[in-house]
Protein backbone atom coordinates (compact mmCIF):
# COMPACT_ATOMS: atom_id res chain seq x y z
CA UNK A 1 0.00 0.00 0.00
CA UNK A 2 0.95 3.54 -0.53
CA UNK A 3 1.03 5.62 2.08
CA UNK A 4 -0.67 9.50 2.15
CA UNK A 5 2.25 11.62 2.96
CA UNK A 6 0.71 13.30 6.05
CA UNK A 7 -0.73 10.01 7.83
CA UNK A 8 2.46 8.43 10.50
CA UNK A 9 2.25 4.62 9.97
CA UNK A 10 4.70 2.01 11.68
CA UNK A 11 7.37 1.26 9.21
CA UNK A 12 7.08 -2.89 8.95
CA UNK A 13 5.40 -5.47 7.07
CA UNK A 14 4.00 -4.27 3.55
CA UNK A 15 4.19 -0.48 3.85
CA UNK A 16 5.18 0.61 0.81
CA UNK A 17 7.09 5.01 1.84
CA UNK A 18 7.11 7.33 -0.70
CA UNK A 19 9.69 7.69 -3.68
CA UNK A 20 10.04 8.26 -7.43
CA UNK A 21 9.23 4.63 -8.88
CA UNK A 22 9.85 3.66 -12.65
CA UNK A 23 9.58 0.35 -14.50
CA UNK A 24 13.03 -0.48 -16.34
CA UNK A 25 14.28 -2.57 -18.85
CA UNK A 26 17.88 -3.88 -18.80
CA UNK A 27 19.55 -4.68 -21.73
CA UNK A 28 22.25 -7.65 -21.84
CA UNK A 29 25.34 -8.17 -23.66
CA UNK A 30 23.77 -11.49 -25.12
CA UNK A 31 20.49 -9.14 -26.12
CA UNK A 32 17.75 -10.18 -23.42
CA UNK A 33 15.57 -7.80 -21.90
CA UNK A 34 15.44 -8.29 -18.51
CA UNK A 35 11.91 -6.46 -16.03
CA UNK A 36 13.03 -4.49 -13.28
CA UNK A 37 12.01 -1.21 -10.66
CA UNK A 38 14.33 1.62 -10.18
CA UNK A 39 13.36 3.62 -7.14
CA UNK A 40 14.61 6.71 -5.99
CA UNK A 41 14.28 9.38 -3.10
CA UNK A 42 11.58 11.48 -3.42
CA UNK A 43 12.83 14.98 -3.50
CA UNK A 44 16.61 14.51 -3.02
CA UNK A 45 19.33 12.82 -4.68
CA UNK A 46 20.58 9.32 -3.38
CA UNK A 47 23.50 9.03 -1.30
CA UNK A 48 24.22 5.82 -2.84
CA UNK A 49 22.64 2.71 -4.88
CA UNK A 50 21.66 -0.89 -4.21
CA UNK A 51 21.92 -3.57 -6.83
CA UNK A 52 19.67 -5.90 -6.03
CA UNK A 53 20.25 -9.60 -6.80
CA UNK A 54 17.48 -12.06 -6.08
CA UNK A 55 17.20 -15.73 -4.48
CA UNK A 56 17.34 -18.44 -6.46
CA UNK A 57 14.86 -18.44 -9.78
CA UNK A 58 13.91 -22.04 -9.48
CA UNK A 59 13.17 -22.30 -5.46
CA UNK A 60 10.62 -18.91 -6.20
CA UNK A 61 12.83 -16.07 -5.69
CA UNK A 62 12.32 -13.13 -7.94
CA UNK A 63 12.43 -9.06 -7.63
CA UNK A 64 9.65 -9.32 -5.27
CA UNK A 65 11.25 -11.44 -2.84
CA UNK A 66 10.50 -10.14 0.51
CA UNK A 67 13.52 -8.55 2.10
CA UNK A 68 14.64 -6.97 -2.06
CA UNK A 69 11.05 -5.81 -2.06
CA UNK A 70 10.85 -4.42 1.69
CA UNK A 71 14.54 -2.76 0.60
CA UNK A 72 12.96 -0.54 -2.32
CA UNK A 73 9.58 -0.11 -0.43
CA UNK A 74 11.21 1.62 2.39
CA UNK A 75 14.95 2.24 1.92
CA UNK A 76 14.88 5.27 -0.59
CA UNK A 77 12.59 7.69 2.03
CA UNK A 78 14.45 6.34 4.98
CA UNK A 79 18.21 6.43 3.97
CA UNK A 80 18.33 8.75 0.87
CA UNK A 81 19.29 5.22 -1.18
CA UNK A 82 18.13 4.05 -4.54
CA UNK A 83 17.15 0.89 -5.12
CA UNK A 84 17.23 -1.17 -8.36
CA UNK A 85 15.48 -4.65 -8.49
CA UNK A 86 15.29 -6.74 -11.06
CA UNK A 87 14.60 -10.32 -12.45
CA UNK A 88 17.11 -12.94 -13.82
CA UNK A 89 16.52 -13.74 -17.00
CA UNK A 90 13.75 -16.31 -17.66
CA UNK A 91 12.31 -15.50 -14.40
CA UNK A 92 8.49 -13.67 -14.11
CA UNK A 93 7.19 -11.38 -11.81
CA UNK A 94 3.72 -9.11 -11.66
CA UNK A 95 5.93 -6.42 -13.33
CA UNK A 96 6.55 -9.21 -16.35
CA UNK A 97 8.95 -11.62 -17.20
CA UNK A 98 12.32 -11.11 -18.31
CA UNK A 99 13.98 -13.11 -21.38
CA UNK A 100 16.12 -15.97 -21.56
CA UNK A 101 16.32 -19.10 -19.44
CA UNK A 102 17.93 -19.59 -16.15
CA UNK A 103 21.91 -19.93 -16.35
CA UNK A 104 22.98 -21.56 -13.12
CA UNK A 105 24.56 -18.55 -11.73
CA UNK A 106 26.58 -18.25 -15.19
CA UNK A 107 24.73 -16.53 -17.26
CA UNK A 108 23.63 -14.52 -15.39
CA UNK A 109 27.20 -12.62 -15.12
CA UNK A 110 25.52 -10.43 -17.95
CA UNK A 111 22.12 -9.61 -16.14
CA UNK A 112 25.04 -8.16 -13.40
CA UNK A 113 26.56 -5.94 -16.20
CA UNK A 114 23.06 -4.70 -17.18
CA UNK A 115 21.79 -3.82 -13.95
CA UNK A 116 25.34 -1.65 -13.30
CA UNK A 117 25.12 -0.71 -16.99
CA UNK A 118 21.67 1.29 -16.32
CA UNK A 119 22.72 2.64 -12.85
CA UNK A 120 25.72 4.21 -14.41
CA UNK A 121 23.84 5.31 -17.27
CA UNK A 122 21.44 7.12 -14.74
CA UNK A 123 24.40 8.48 -12.89
CA UNK A 124 23.10 7.31 -9.93
CA UNK A 125 26.06 7.27 -6.94
CA UNK A 126 27.99 4.40 -5.30
CA UNK A 127 26.17 0.80 -6.63
CA UNK A 128 26.47 -1.78 -3.90
CA UNK A 129 25.68 -4.79 -4.98
CA UNK A 130 23.13 -6.31 -2.50
CA UNK A 131 22.86 -10.30 -3.02
CA UNK A 132 20.52 -12.27 -1.09
CA UNK A 133 21.02 -16.63 -1.59
CA UNK A 134 21.79 -17.20 -5.15
CA UNK A 135 22.11 -13.58 -5.44
CA UNK A 136 25.09 -13.13 -3.55
CA UNK A 137 26.75 -16.41 -5.72
CA UNK A 138 26.35 -13.95 -9.06
CA UNK A 139 27.97 -11.17 -6.57
CA UNK A 140 30.79 -13.19 -6.00
CA UNK A 141 31.01 -15.39 -8.84
CA UNK A 142 31.14 -12.13 -11.50
CA UNK A 143 30.95 -8.73 -9.44
CA UNK A 144 34.69 -7.91 -9.94
CA UNK A 145 33.76 -7.39 -13.53
CA UNK A 146 31.85 -4.54 -12.59
CA UNK A 147 32.19 -0.74 -10.90
CA UNK A 148 31.10 -1.36 -7.12
CA UNK A 149 31.30 0.49 -4.05
CA UNK A 150 31.15 -3.36 -2.01
CA UNK A 151 29.09 -6.70 -1.66
CA UNK A 152 26.51 -6.89 0.82
CA UNK A 153 25.59 -10.54 0.79
CA UNK A 154 22.38 -12.14 2.59
CA UNK A 155 22.56 -15.85 3.55
CA UNK A 156 25.60 -16.77 1.31
CA UNK A 157 25.06 -20.68 0.35
CA UNK A 158 28.74 -20.82 -1.11
CA UNK A 159 27.26 -23.86 -3.30
CA UNK A 160 28.28 -22.20 -6.94
CA UNK A 161 31.44 -19.82 -5.32
CA UNK A 162 34.54 -21.87 -5.39
CA UNK A 163 37.43 -20.92 -2.82
CA UNK A 164 39.75 -20.09 -5.84
CA UNK A 165 36.40 -16.96 -7.01
CA UNK A 166 36.74 -15.85 -3.34
CA UNK A 167 40.08 -15.85 -2.98
CA UNK A 168 40.42 -13.97 -6.25
CA UNK A 169 38.50 -10.63 -4.42
CA UNK A 170 42.18 -10.45 -2.60
CA UNK A 171 42.78 -8.56 -5.83
CA UNK A 172 40.19 -5.81 -5.19
CA UNK A 173 39.86 -3.80 -1.95
CA UNK A 174 36.16 -3.11 -2.37
CA UNK A 175 33.99 -3.73 0.98
CA UNK A 176 32.77 -7.80 1.50
CA UNK A 177 29.87 -8.13 4.10
CA UNK A 178 28.29 -11.39 4.71
CA UNK A 179 24.87 -11.40 7.10
CA UNK A 180 24.88 -15.25 8.16
CA UNK A 181 21.76 -16.50 9.78
CA UNK A 182 22.39 -18.60 13.05
CA UNK A 183 20.30 -21.13 11.97
CA UNK A 184 20.78 -20.96 8.19
CA UNK A 185 19.81 -24.30 6.02
CA UNK A 186 23.05 -23.67 3.92
CA UNK A 187 25.56 -22.43 5.56
CA UNK A 188 26.40 -20.93 9.58
CA UNK A 189 28.19 -18.34 10.59
CA UNK A 190 31.43 -20.66 12.12
CA UNK A 191 31.49 -22.17 8.50
CA UNK A 192 30.93 -18.65 6.89
CA UNK A 193 33.65 -17.70 8.99
CA UNK A 194 36.02 -20.57 8.06
CA UNK A 195 35.26 -20.12 3.61
CA UNK A 196 35.14 -16.35 3.57
CA UNK A 197 39.18 -16.73 5.79
CA UNK A 198 40.34 -16.85 2.41
CA UNK A 199 39.86 -13.17 1.59
CA UNK A 200 40.73 -11.97 4.99
CA UNK A 201 38.95 -8.22 4.84
CA UNK A 202 35.56 -10.22 3.94
CA UNK A 203 33.32 -9.58 7.43
CA UNK A 204 30.96 -12.05 8.51
CA UNK A 205 27.94 -10.40 10.28
CA UNK A 206 26.49 -13.36 12.97
CA UNK A 207 22.84 -12.61 13.23
CA UNK A 208 20.96 -14.51 16.65
CA UNK A 209 18.25 -16.40 15.76
CA UNK A 210 18.12 -15.72 12.17
CA UNK A 211 16.94 -17.95 9.34
CA UNK A 212 17.99 -18.03 5.86
CA UNK A 213 14.53 -16.52 4.58
CA UNK A 214 15.15 -13.69 7.28
CA UNK A 215 11.26 -14.28 8.08
CA UNK A 216 9.61 -11.59 10.54
CA UNK A 217 10.11 -7.95 11.23
CA UNK A 218 12.57 -8.67 13.37
CA UNK A 219 14.82 -10.57 11.06
CA UNK A 220 13.85 -7.68 8.37
CA UNK A 221 14.54 -5.00 10.35
CA UNK A 222 18.02 -6.50 11.64
CA UNK A 223 19.34 -6.97 7.94
CA UNK A 224 18.22 -3.47 6.40
CA UNK A 225 19.57 -2.27 9.42
CA UNK A 226 23.10 -3.93 8.25
CA UNK A 227 22.65 -2.99 5.09
CA UNK A 228 22.51 0.89 5.55
CA UNK A 229 24.82 0.68 7.83
CA UNK A 230 27.51 0.29 5.26
CA UNK A 231 25.38 2.14 2.25
CA UNK A 232 24.74 4.82 3.87
CA UNK A 233 25.43 5.07 7.56
CA UNK A 234 24.37 8.51 8.19
CA UNK A 235 20.94 7.03 8.20
CA UNK A 236 21.03 5.29 11.35
CA UNK A 237 19.36 4.46 13.76
CA UNK A 238 16.59 4.06 10.81
CA UNK A 239 13.05 6.33 11.91
CA UNK A 240 10.33 3.64 12.90
CA UNK A 241 7.36 5.80 12.00
CA UNK A 242 6.79 7.86 8.64
CA UNK A 243 6.40 10.35 8.90
CA UNK A 244 9.58 10.47 10.90
CA UNK A 245 7.95 10.91 14.55
CA UNK A 246 10.44 11.98 17.63
CA UNK A 247 11.41 9.59 19.45
CA UNK A 248 9.75 7.16 17.61
CA UNK A 249 6.28 6.97 18.80
CA UNK A 250 3.33 7.52 16.28
CA UNK A 251 0.95 10.04 18.02
CA UNK A 252 -2.39 9.04 19.15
Amino acid sequence: MTLPPAAPVDVRGGVELPARRSDVELHTSDGLALVGELALPLDRDPVATLVTLHPLPTAGGFMDSHVIRKAAARLPALADVAVLRFNFRGVSSPRGRSEGSFGEGEAEAADLRAAVDLVRAAGLPRPWLLGWSFGTEVALKHGRSVDTAGLLLLSPPLHRTSDAELAAWNGSDVPIVAVVPEHDDYLQPEEARARFSVVPRAEVVAVEGGKHLWVGEKQTSRVLDEIVARAAPQALPLPVTWPPVAGGVTPA
